[in-house]
């Protein structure tokens, strides 16, 4: 089946589904416990409605912003999802390329089955960020750490909410086990064996402190993911971090929270604009896109979506994903009255509480 004759993120995820192992798809698509964060990260985004603005000029739209400096051709980029290889042999290149030919940012995950130098030889010039599952070993962080620095990446992105593995039931039901033939190219045998690689791999101390010891091995910004409060947020500011990236780890850690774009909001406002505001889980299509701009993300971040994409066609299929949403967003941006990103703000939004107040 040729990517083209799928239409949207929802069609490529059936496909995935269908044609992924069963051990791959509990992987990719499981949530915590009863998986109540994992549905609302999609449904809070179905009760936020649209209040389009007419009669402007449309006949062309601007999606390009910047983010951390950085120009990208959308407000969209991809989450760091472990073991790409599980969805096609050499996932993580091929996702990287499909990144590099849409311009947008490619966040490498820790756990990628192929290594940040890897990705450097087959997109150069292409926007990384560099994804960190903080372990105890110092000095291995380290070297890693400064390794993605030298070869160019733009920014640490420091996964903040895994001090324990969630309690993901399908993936245990399996047994899931990393396939032997899958390489996790950053973590060396001996830690793997050492922490029985993956769920015994981060750091359970982990705390703010740490911030200034990350500070201190390297010179790129710093982004923190898994922000969901307006508290944390704050600290995060004060710890002089470059940005905060709302997640609740698509839904796959602490059960029972809230959805991203419920709490980005509170976010937004604590952090006043001091620092740049991304999210990511429950995006789906490109009103959700525009909904989480106009409630203050500067971008927001894919994590699935391409991983379906990936399952059906390699590069080609997330080259298609991307190309969909952006479609999508081109599209409710005309229908909106919106000429640029910039244009995207919250009188373009009507929640479901107001609606009842009327």
């Amino acid at each position: 089946m040729a990517a083209g004759k799928l239409v949207c993120v929802q069609d490529y995820e059936d496909y995935a589904r269908k044609h992924l192992s069963k051990s791959a798809w509990d992987y990719f698509s499981s949530g915590a416990d009863d998986e109540l964060t994992l549905r609302e990260n999609q449904a809070a985004f179905r009760r936020i409605r649209l209040r389009p603005r007419l009669l402007r000029d449309v006949s062309t739209r601007d999606l390009t912003t910047t983010i951390l400096g950085e120009k990208v051709d959308m407000p969209i980029g991809i989450s760091p999802t472990g073991l790409h290889g599980l969805a096609w042999q050499d996932g993580s290149l091929c996702m990287m390329k499909a990144a590099a030919s849409m311009n947008v940012c490619m966040t490498l995950p820790t756990f990628a089955t192929s290594t940040p130098k890897e990705l450097v030889d087959v997109a150069p010039s292409a926007l990384k960020w560099f994804q960190l599952y903080v372990t105890p070993e110092r000095e291995f962080m380290k070297r890693l750490i400064q390794h993605v620095e030298t070869l160019g990446y733009k920014a640490l992105v420091i996964t903040i909410d895994v001090p324990f593995t969630g309690n993901r039931r399908p993936m245990t039901r399996d047994g899931f086990k990393v396939p032997p033939h899958l390489k996790v190219s950053n973590f060396p045998e001996e830690l793997r064996r050492k922490y029985a690689f993956p769920a015994n791999a981060t750091d359970e101390s982990l705390s703010w402190k740490d911030i200034k010891w990350f500070q201190s091995v390297t010179s790129m910004p710093i982004v923190l993911k898994g922000i969901m409060t307006s508290e944390d947020a704050e600290l995060a500011v004060q710890h002089g971090v470059q940005a905060v990236w709302v997640s609740n780890h698509g839904g796959r850690q602490l059960d029972s929270v809230p959805a991203a774009i419920e709490v980005l909001p509170e976010v937004v406002r604590a952090v006043r604009g001091r620092v740049e505001v991304y999210m990511d889980g429950g995006v789906r299509q490109g009103t959700d896109v525009m909904k989480a701009l106009a409630l203050g993300a500067r971008a927001v971040f894919l994590g699935r979506p391409p991983i379906w994409g990936l399952a059906h066609s390699g590069e080609e299929g997330v080259r298609h994903v991307l190309q969909i949403l952006k479609d999508e967003l081109s599209l409710a941006m005309a229908l909106s009255g919106c000429k640029e990103i910039k244009d995207i703000n919250r009188s373009l939004l009507q929640h479901q509480n107001e609606q009842a107040k009327l």
